[in-house]
Parts: C-alpha cells; structure tokens; sequence
C-alpha cells in the first residue's frame, strides 16, 4: 500500500461556503488561517456533480480579492451596496461527502466538532453536528416526489453519534501500523516530502513544528483502510479530481481518553474502537457473515498508552494492543417474525468447504499476521439447541481449514461457556479469563516502540521472557490478534475484552518502566478508570448494534453489582427488545443508504419496497441460489435427506414438509426478515432456553436445527408420526403419469417421427447416413443429432446450396482469397456512392 509522509496538519481544517445562484465557493484554509485552497461547485446541473479545484495555494490577500472580485461580479447594480447575489452560507470544519438520491447531489458539511483525545500532537475530534445543503440551483431543479423520503432515511444516520476523524492522524489503521510507517530514516522523509511538493505544493509548510532533534512532526497521509471508512462511498466521486487535502475520512464506534498520574508522569490511555463499514448494521437484521467473508458486528478495538510528558511521535514513548470482535463467521440468522425475545438460530447455508471462514480469517492472516486466536464465548451445553449450534459449525469450519495453514501459524480456538461458569457458584468466571487472558497476551505480543526498559533488567519477571510478538531493535511488534465472539458480541464480549486488555495495559505499563510488575489488581484506581473506559465502549456499540446499552457488566460477573442494576438490567432488555422489534428495519435502511449499499435508481424498486436487503450484501447471489439441499431432492424423502440410505417401502411416502397453509405461513414469516436469504420451504424448530445446566443429558424430543421436523406424538413408549400424507405426482412432478395421452403431444410426437425419416444428403466426412441397394432404392437409417442415449431422433437441418457458397466465401476471405464481384454487387456498389457522395 502507498503511504506518504508530510508535515503534521496534512487536512483543511477550516471552511467557508459561499453561494452564488450560479456556483458554491469553498473556501478552505489551515488553522493558522495562512493558506488557502477553493473549490468551485456548479449548481446549474441539475443532476451532475461539476467541481473545479484550480490546485492553487492562496496567501490571505489573494483571497480577499478573489472573494472581493466575486461578490463585485455578481451585484445586481452596478456600485450598489446590499444587493449582492454572493453571500456567505455556512461555516464548517470538514467536508463529510457529496450523495445524490434522484434529484440532484447533497454537500454533507461538518458544522461543529470536539476534542475527544490526543495522539502524539494529533488530535481526535468528534463530529458534533452536521449540515446537509442541496447543490442546484432551485431554478434548474426537477423535482422527483421520493426524495424527500430518502433524505429522511439518509438523516436517520446521526452523524452527531460517535462518528470520529482527524486532519493528520490515520483513524482507521492502528498505533503499530501508522508509526512503522515512520521507521524510514528521516533523510529519506525529508526527500520524499520534497518531492511531493513539487508535485502537490504543500499548503502548510510555514507551520514546520519543530521537535526537540530539529527535525519536522510528521503525519499520515496514505491511504486508509477501507473496511472502518464510514464516507469512502460519499468521498468516492471527488477522490481523483480534488487535491488529498480536502479528503477527510471518518470512522464510526468509539473513542475515549482517560489521563493517569503515576509518581509524577502523566499517562494517557486511550480505546478506539472502529467499527467495519462492510454487511453493517443492526442486530437480528444482520447476523453472521456475507459471501465475502466481512462478518457482522465486526470491531477493531485498540488500547493506546503513552507518556504524555514527551507529546511526540519521534521521540516519546507509546504501546498499543488490539484485539477484534465479531460474529460468528457462518452462514447463519435468526428470523424476528416469531416476536421472541431469542428467535431460533437458522444456518442459511451448507458450506462444507468452509469457504466464508476461509474469506473471513484470510482478511484476518493479511492484517495481524498469525497466530489468529478465537474465544468462542457460546453455550456448550443446552437442553434444546440454540447456540450450540454456532459452536458446533464454528470448531468444523475451524478443524477444515487448519489442514491446510502449516503447523506453526494455525488458528488456534478456545471455546468456553462463559454462561455456564456465570451461573455456578464455584467458578470465578474473571480468574477463569484472566488466565485464557495470559495465554492470548504471552502468544500475541503488542506493539511499543521503544527497546525494553531497565525495569526488566532490574526487577526481571519471569512472565516477560515468555511472550511473544516480535522483538525488534526499536520495541515490540504485535502479531496476530484475538477474536472474541458470543452470539450478539456484546455483554460477554465486553467483559473478556475487558479482560484481556486489562492483562495487556500491565504488561504494557512495565514495557515503559511505569510499574515494577506486569499485574494489576482489581479496585485499584488504574484498574477502575480503564473498567469505566471498556464499560463507556461497550455501551457505545451496544447501542449501535443492538438498540441498548449493556445488560451485563464487568461488576455483574464479579458479583458485586448493586440490587438496583438488576432492575436497570431488566430495563435495558425490554430496550433491547422494542429496538430489535420496531426500530431496527428502519436503521437498517438508513445504514445501508449512506454506506451507498443502495443505490436509488429511476425505474428500479425503492429502497422501502424491497422485501429484503440480502442480494445488496452478497453480490455473488448466484452461487448462494441453492440455498436447501431439499431443492434437488423429490419432496417425498424420508428424514434422512442421504439418496444412499436404505428405505422401507413404507418410508419414501412420508412428508416431510406438512400441509400447504404451513408452508405458506413460513414463507409469509419469512419475509418479514429483513436481511434473511430467500425463504425456506421448511420450517425451522428450534427453542431457546434460558436453562444453563452443567449435564450432557438433552431432551430427547430436540430436533436439531439441520433436519426436517416431522410431528410427533408420544404414546407410551415409542412415538410415532402422525403426518403420513402422500403428495400427489402431479403437485411433485408437474404431470400426472397415469393420465391419457393428449392430442396435442401425440401430434409433436408424430412430427419428430416424420422429421426423422425425411430425405437427405449424404455426407462423406461424417457418419454413413444411408446405404443404396442395388435397384437404386434408398433405404434410411434414422439417426440422432443427439447423443446415443437420448429419446428424441431428429435430422440435422438441410443448408440450402447459396448460403453453403455464401459461407465457403466467408472462409475463403479470412485466408485472403477474394471473390470477385457480381453484377448484383456492383450494382449495389454505385448505388452506395451516388447516394453518398452526389
């Protein structure tokens, strides 16, 4: 990937609008207000976008003249004051995008903005609020009666919630990767930054801030992961025709700084969580993982720790960890037409070759590198099955694809039914995770740039000599990550994550010489700010994902949660509920509008019409059409869908799928899934059940969620089926056999008879057609332009004798043997000139 370094504010960073009835002006400068850059909007297309961006840097007097010269221009009488037709519109901080639904396009303007943390001189903001303006001109506007209603569904989307970005700090890459950028030496920075001005002139190379070894505070200015910009899509038609200054990408999720004092040096730690811009969206309406193997509820989460007494990339200290969460990357959904608080978990999708975990954890190898380590946070043990179901799938998938990675950089899965500890009274379920929490750190490593202190040396642990990562002559590198999934990823997520990263910030303070021990203790004031930090982050993407904040926190597990959390925790539930219930569809709508997942197109269906949003998330729908493997199988099989199983004679009449209100009762419920694939013939039986108990022993009654229920009936000991109802073939097969023969296939029966006997040619190079007797009578052998085995005996159409010479030309002309022309042609020839050219 391309990445180039340039002076720390690398962004416009102030903003003016002005308006014309013909053209936007953009006015954009850098804070110190020295330099400036104009864009000019045409706003006499009605449709188009039309952006002019002249490159050129102005000095403050060049400004105030241009906009001197324009507000001159456009009076309406000549030396008249007051009537000017160029005014000021609105004053902004950053440029979110442009989107056009089916009129014209949109300018989506941050107007207000704050401070959320600092990075090294780089500062976080938060958008505070934002300002959407209509780009043409009201006199060439046509009006279209839906556009009103996809600006309703595109505001929906509150940029004002948790949307992050900043002018010279790349958000949607990590601490480790953004800083191994400037390993180069400084030499070769100050080169390459040369070089990029004479191509780009850099607007703000009067602000060189100096550091302490003479040299300038760089910046990021490459490109960004794509995968955590929420505005790629809005910025996408700018991107190749304004300078990089104007681009400005944000992330979505979370970010939050908190400031500690040890002995004296103050300590920054800092959580980012970046939330995936791909199959985004709301909690039952997007579960598991599309065809290109992106998972839902995907977030990158990293733990920042630096000595703020040097705010320096070049020459302070700084450690970061990061770890994942995700859904479990399966074909999979739940369908909330049952109004259930737990819908039935449904695998959409067979996948023997575990091709979407393939996809999921090949993005996971290219970004972390090995080993990639999975805590599998699900019920193990249940009385029916539910999310046992996801395990199951998730350790097969797992098991697969370990055959071909080599030994040493396998995926590593740790499954643990953290339920199932919470519930019983001899498990301390934080010391369980603490210890899978040293065993992860230890295997992964984390990043800090800077070689290991004297602490390790003066107060050796032998913790340290053990861990992992890689050990390079400036620090630390971490590879590999931790993916951390439950069903939701959000209440038993939060707190391993918690965990984990709790290990990591100890390991992390004795990396920099801050504490003598990598252990922290619980109610200590480091331990609680950074617990109130993760709670802050994991209310944050629960609301995101799953309409409430978190039911169940880090003091829920300790057991040590105040009586009235309970009745918050019921609260946040029934909040939960209702959201998944009612609102969800329609975030889901607005999600996929501004991702540009949808597109609004005339003539095409709107977006509020479509009975589900699956093809616009798996775009390779083709392969995903054979979604049953019931589809390529007669309806009258028995519960065992193997066509190698031995059956009774009594056993291939019995129906599997139940009457026909049945089936159209699932399909109506069905539809009502938003992001559900295409529906079911079957029914899936499948209860939830809050019962957590530690045996083996199931029900005996449980169907799992991959067979066909049938409806049973306990008479005494056995049971037997009671829906014995044989289909008829004409409802299997489309035809009744046992009926009479028409008319009409009688008559096209008898055409291909004759067709088979008629006369023909015989052809030398190909099988011998007929054999002449010796009276010179000709006997016809019928034969089959088909294959052998075919039933249909037909003749291979006769070719005429023109147009044989007609394609013996054709031949003749590619091997450069002309024809001469006819008279026909020459005729045609001149009449061809005349016509032309007289």
């Amino acid at each position: 990937m391309p990445v180039a370094a340039a002076p720390i504010i690398s962004s416009v960073q102030k903003l003016v609008l002005y308006e014309t009835r013909a053209r936007y002006f953009l006015v954009g400068s850098n804070h110190a207000e020295t330099k400036y850059r104009v864009l000019k909007i045409d706003r006499t297309e009605p449709k188009d976008l039309v952006i002019i961006d002249d490159r050129h840097v102005y000095t403050p007097q060049e400004v105030r003249e241009l906009l001197g010269r324009l507000d001159l221009g456009n009076r309406t009488k000549m030396g008249q004051k007051g009537s000017s037709g160029f005014f000021r519109a609105v004053s902004a901080f950053g440029v979110v995008g442009f989107v056009r639904f089916l009129e014209g396009y949109y300018i989506v303007l941050i107007t207000k903005r704050r401070k959320m943390a600092d990075i090294g001189g780089h500062a976080i903001y938060k958008i505070e609020d934002t300002n959407m303006i209509y780009i043409p001109n009201d006199s060439v506007r046509i009006t279209h009666p839906d556009e009103a209603r996809y600006l309703r569904i595109f505001q929906n989307v509150d940029l004002s919630s948790n949307f992050y970005f900043s002018y010279s700090y790349d958000l949607s890459h990590s601490l480790q990767y953004n800083l191994t950028v400037l390993r180069m030496p400084l030499e070769m920075l100050k080169s390459e930054t040369t070089q990029t001005r004479s191509e780009s002139f850099d607007i703000f190379e009067d602000e060189g801030l100096i550091t302490q070894g003479g040299s300038g505070v760089f910046g990021i200015c490459g490109e960004p992961y794509m995968k955590y910009v929420w505005n790629g899509e809005l910025l996408d038609i700018i991107k190749t025709t304004v300078h990089r200054d104007w681009l400005l990408y944000i992330i979505h999720g979370f970010c939050g700084q908190s400031k500690l004092l040890i002995y004296g040096r103050p300590v920054y730690v800092t959580l980012i969580a970046r939330r995936s811009s791909k199959f985004a969206g709301t909690r039952f309406l997007k579960r598991g993982a599309n065809c290109e193997g992106d998972v839902a509820n995907e977030v990158e989460t990293e733990q920042i720790l630096c000595d703020a007494s040097v705010m320096s990339f070049t020459a302070g200290s700084y450690s970061s960890y990061v770890q994942v969460r995700g859904s479990v990357p399966l074909y999979w959904s739940q369908d909330i037409s049952t109004m259930m608080p737990k819908p039935p978990i449904t695998l959409d999708q067979a996948d023997p070759f575990a091709h979407v975990a393939a996809l999921h954890f090949d993005q996971m190898l290219q970004r972390f590198g090995s080993p990639i380590i999975i805590l599998n946070l699900v019920k193990e043990r249940e009385k029916r099955k539910h999310e046992r179901i996801l395990s199951e799938e998730l350790v097969a998938a797992v098991t697969y694809l370990n055959q071909f990675l080599p030994p040493e950089h396998t995926i590593i899965y740790i499954p643990w039914d953290m339920a199932k500890y919470t519930k019983s009274k001899l498990c301390n379920v934080l010391d369980r995770l603490n210890v899978i929490a040293e065993n992860v750190v230890k295997k992964t490593g984390f990043f800090v740039n800077r070689p290991d202190s004297y602490c390790s040396i003066l107060r050796p642990d032998e913790k340290w000599n053990d861990l992992g990562g890689c050990v390079i002559p400036t620090g630390r590198l971490q590879t590999g990550v931790l993916r951390t999934n439950c069903v939701d990823c959000l209440d038993r997520t939060n707190t391993a994550q918690f965990m984990v990263g709790k290990c990591a910030l100890a390991y992390q303070l004795y990396s920099l010489g801050l504490i003598d021990k990598p252990n922290l203790q619980f109610d200590t004031d480091a331990v609680r700010l950074f617990e109130e930090l993760y709670e802050d982050h994991g209310d944050t993407l629960s609301l995101q994902y799953g309409g409430s904040q978190l039911v169940h926190r880090v003091k829920t597990y300790r057991k040590i949660a105040p009586w009235t959390q309970h009745s918050k925790d019921i609260m946040q539930t029934l909040s939960r509920y209702y959201s998944n219930a009612f609102s969800d569809a329609d975030r889901q709508d607005s999600i996929n509008l501004f991702l540009g997942v949808f597109h609004p197109t005339e003539g095409k269906p709107h977006l509020w019409e479509l009975p589900t949003d699956f093809y616009l998330h798996h775009k390779n729908t083709m392969r995903l059409l054979p979604t049953r493997r019931r589809d390529f199988m007669p309806k009258t099989v028995g519960i065992d869908p193997s066509p190698f199983t031995v059956r009774k004679p009594d056993e291939t009449g019995k129906s599997v799928l139940g009457n026909k209100s049945n089936r159209e009762e699932a399909v109506l419920q069905r539809k009502t899934a938003a992001s559900a694939p295409p529906p079911p013939s079957e029914e899936a039986v499948s209860s939830s059940s809050d019962d957590d108990s530690g045996t083996d022993r199931e029900e005996e009654g449980s169907v799992s969620q991959r067979s066909t229920p049938v409806k049973m009936t306990d008479t005494g000991d056995s049971a037997k089926v009671t829906e014995n109802v044989v289909q008829p073939m004409k409802e299997v097969y489309g035809i009744n056999l046992f009926d009479g023969i028409s008319e009409e296939d009688l008559s096209i029966y008898s055409r291909f008879v004759q067709l088979g006997q008629s006369q023909h040619q015989q052809d030398k190079s190909s099988q011998q057609l007929c054999s002449r007797c010796p009276d010179g009578v000709i006997k016809l052998t019928p034969i089959s332009a088909f294959s052998q085995d075919n039933i249909y005996e037909v003749q291979p159409p006769r070719v005429d004798r023109k147009s044989t010479e007609i394609f013996q030309a054709h031949i003749q002309a590619s091997e450069g043997i002309m024809q001469p022309l006819g008279k026909e042609d020459s005729f045609v020839y001149r009449e061809y000139i005349r016509n032309r050219y007289l």
